[in-house]
């Protein structure tokens, strides 16, 4: 299953980056519905090919787990493939084979989600399918235990034994001390070891319901018969009643700058990275989320972004640096800042390095010119973006899952062109400069004594 397992960022596995927040296109004539059982549905029509994407999205993620049995959002989604009374271990996905598709699932903070890219005719057997796990999973002791060990030996190898992955889990564990967002999607092993049948169904029942649902279709079908489909296999389920409610401890606020190493002898190439709180696309004021986006392309974006420049190309103290906002998120959220130094350069001067251009950044301004390029970019990236279908379903189901409505989708572009230069130094002065922060340090065992 595709899921952003532990700290570590960017790679295949985290695919819920800033885009999520964007619109592909404006123009695309999106439909959504809700049936009479509570679930939501989007439908993107796209008849460039006889395929479609369909996607169930749930309302829960890692940050839903209950406390002390972290991991259980990600363990559940392993144990989705299991079977039903009605289609017992392997026959879902057997199918999808057969007919020449694609499946997979993913968990996320805030959202898990199970999606099939398949032939336009079989896209009925799949939502049978997929409605009748929402309700009839199967669950025995002799399931969950060797389940379990594979979730303990997943996080081995791609969490415990990865020092870039453990720093990434002490960064987020420092720079959220009380919300969920500092546990690992995955979750803590010692907490994993103790997940039961017990627990997995009792979330189950909870978050796995039509109401706590988003169901998106994307590809060759029309709104209508996407509509027929939905009401013949999912609109069988009944209702359970209101939709179960994110209880989650907030952050509280912090003055504190933190440092965080991690110093092991399989580290070959020194990293640094630092990480601010900063509201979400949810949760931001009006304008800063867009401009905060805008502040990522601009001050590490690429090698003509700010960062570069002045930290690779100027001062020749980094290899690499840039710059990314999460914004796609229920709760406040992080923009983030990493950077590989030159050789022979210590991290604490990539520290100092860091603090001036930041500052340079905040006193200089942006360029009107910068500014017009970089909004072009970001909006023509989201209209090419339409080229891939599963992306589109993406982008909408993800949205909708974090609390967001199809207009904030469509409307983002427009949001984007209204930002000027001043909201985006604004943005860099209200959430980055002199503000409390995580810093992470990833260095080889030998030079821990120097």
């Amino acid at each position: 299953m595709i899921t952003p397992l532990c700290g570590r960022l960017g790679g295949p596995a985290n695919f819920d980056r800033t885009a999520m927040t964007s619109s592909p296109s404006s123009t695309l004539q999106v439909a959504n519905f809700t049936l009479s059982n509570g679930l939501d549905v989007v439908v993107i029509p796209d008849h460039r090919a006889p395929v479609v994407t369909h996607m169930i999205w749930y309302r829960n993620g890692a940050a839903d787990d209950p406390q002390g049995k972290s991991g259980i959002a990600h363990f559940l989604e392993h144990l989705m493939f299991k079977g039903t009374e009605r289609h017992p271990k392997g026959e879902f996905s057997e199918f999808v084979s057969e007919v020449g598709g694609m499946e997979n699932a993913f968990t996320g903070n805030d959202f898990t989600a199970y999606f099939q890219q398949i032939a336009k005719q079989h896209l009925k057997a799949c939502m049978a399918f997929e409605a009748d796990r929402m309700t009839g999973l199967i669950l025995t002791d002799d399931i969950v235990a060797p389940e379990r060990d594979v979730v303990l030996e997943e996080r081995r190898m791609h969490c415990d034994t990865d020092p870039g992955a453990q720093l990434g889990e002490a960064v987020q564990a420092a720079l959220f001390t009380h919300h969920p967002y500092g546990i690992p999607v995955i979750g803590w092993g010692h907490e994993i070891e103790g997940l039961n049948r017990e627990d997995a169904l009792a979330y189950y029942r909870r978050f796995y319901t039509p109401e706590n649902a988003i169901l998106v279709v994307a590809g060759d079908i029309e709104p209508d018969e996407a509509r027929a489909l939905a009401e013949e296999t999912y609109g069988r389920i009944k209702p359970r009643g209101a939709k179960p409610e994110r209880v989650r401890p907030m952050e509280p606020p912090t003055v504190a700058n933190r440092l965080v190493t991690v110093a092991d002898d399989k580290v070959e190439q020194p990293g640094w990275q630092r990480h601010y709180l900063a509201p979400s696309a949810r949760t931001a004021p009006e304008g800063d989320a867009e401009a905060l986006e805008l502040l990522a392309h601009l001050f590490g974006g690429g090698q003509t972004s700010f960062l570069y420049r002045t930290l690779v190309m100027e001062e020749r103290v980094a290899v690499s640096a840039w710059a990314y906002y999460h914004g796609a998120a229920v709760d406040q959220s992080r923009f983030i800042v990493n950077m590989t130094p030159a050789p022979g350069v210590k991290l604490e001067m990539l520290d100092k390095a860091f603090d001036h251009a930041l500052a340079r950044f905040v006193q200089e301004g942006v360029e009107a010119g910068d500014l017009e390029r970089a909004k072009t970019r970001m909006v023509a990236d989201a209209i090419y973006a339409r080229d891939s279908q599963s992306d589109l379903a993406r982008w909408y189901g993800s949205s909708l899952a974090i609390g967001q409505t199809l207009r904030d989708v469509e409307e983002w572009p427009a949001r984007i062109e209204r930002v000027s230069a001043e909201d985006v130094t604004q943005a860099a002065r209200r959430w980055l400069d002199h503000k409390p922060a995580v810093t992470g340090h990833l260095m080889p065992l030998i030079e821990e004594a120097a």
